[in-house]
């Protein structure tokens, strides 16, 4: 079944995913942004991965980067530029596109190209939610014996702007594309990956579009931030944890990723873009993936780490990860083992 998505729907679906992203997935504002830009452009089409075969190919789509970076900027000719690129080199087979997780912007990666490129947006993205690593949303592809990844990407403006293709193992591949960004001024747009329906149904998180358009629906339908915690909470079976002002909040930039920690009352948060760990009293009581966002008080809207200030009025909500549309990658040690060492930094 294709659904001809509304403006509305690009709304709730920006909310919505920001919540999902966990701290990260893009700005609010930015996404918001981006909801005007495509629906000036027409309507995007989503469609049910039931309604493919199961040989169909489609591509991963993906802003790679740091969401706090000034010199970020990715043009309507860079995106389509990855995805034509990467449906030239799979001999124009490509049935549609998949974003590579849920979070304000990118819950929505793919919604201007299948206005523009007239592609069908897959409600089955790589993840249900955000994740700081690429090969985090690669689909366990890495785990395939002599898997060869393919990846076109493009970002930046004059003397920023680079694009490019990389062909190798998901680490290097990954790797090159993150340190593009980092030459791009902080972002580049990805084209990723293609595979089969078959694998996308056992691998990536079906139905988590239309899970995070619905999220948003509930989120905005609140009049207060009390009844719009609460209708999430209800919704995604979480828990308010604790509501306060920020302190101690630390944010640092390593290698292309946001890096750092805040403290709300005896609640500490760590974060790599998305957040990572919370503590309560020292005790770690949350990790990855579990769900756990931060949201601005006064201003009523789901917060990512990077906008956080000292001192901001926050509330913290917690999600176990059993409530969540999750890849197959979320349930491989190997990839959260990364975490602690990146963590260790800042607890």
């Amino acid at each position: 079944m294709v659904k001809v998505l509304t403006y509305e729907d690009g709304l709730a679906a920006v909310y919505g995913g920001a919540i999902l992203g966990g701290g990260g997935g893009g700005l609010l504002d930015e996404g918001l942004k981006l909801v005007e830009e495509i629906f000036a452009a027409g309507k995007p089409q989503l469609i049910d991965i039931t309604a493919l075969n199961h040989e169909d190919l489609v591509a991963c789509v993906a802003m790679v980067g740091a969401p706090s970076a000034e010199e970020q900027y990715v043009s309507n000719k860079q995106l389509c530029w990855s995805y034509q690129q990467m449906n030239a080199y799979m001999d124009h087979r490509l049935k549609g596109i998949i974003t590579n997780e849920n979070g304000a912007i990118t819950t929505i990666n793919g919604w201007l190209q299948s206005v523009l490129l007239n592609v069908p947006v897959v409600d089955a993205p790589c993840n249900g939610r955000a994740h700081p690593t690429g090969i985090m949303g690669s689909l366990s592809l890495h785990e395939q014996l002599d898997y060869q990844s393919v990846q076109f990407y493009a970002g930046g403006k004059k003397n920023y702007a680079i694009q490019g293709f990389a062909e190798g193992n998901l680490q290097n591949t990954a790797k090159t594309v993150r340190h593009a960004s980092i030459l791009a001024g902080g972002l580049v747009a990805v084209t990723r990956n293609p595979v089969t329906i078959g694998y996308l149904k056992e691998h990536g998180a079906p139905k988590a579009i239309s899970a995070a358009i619905e999220l948003g629906y509930s989120f905005l339908k609140g009049r207060t931030i009390e009844e719009k915690l609460k209708n999430i909470i209800h919704l995604l079976k979480g828990k308010h944890i604790v509501s306060g002002k920020v302190k101690d909040f630390s944010l640092l930039k390593e290698n292309g990723f946001d890096v750092g920690s805040l403290t709300v009352e005896d609640v500490k948060l760590t974060f790599w873009n998305e957040y990572m760990t919370l503590s309560k009293a020292g005790m770690i009581q949350s990790r990855f993936p579990d769900l756990m966002m931060t949201f601005d008080i006064e201003r009523m809207v789901p917060v990512p780490s990077a906008s956080i200030k000292e001192g901001m009025h926050i509330a913290v909500i917690q999600v176990d990860q059993s409530h969540l549309y999750l890849s197959s990658t979320m349930k491989n040690a190997e990839l959260l083992q990364e975490i602690d060492m990146i963590i260790s930094k800042v607890l």
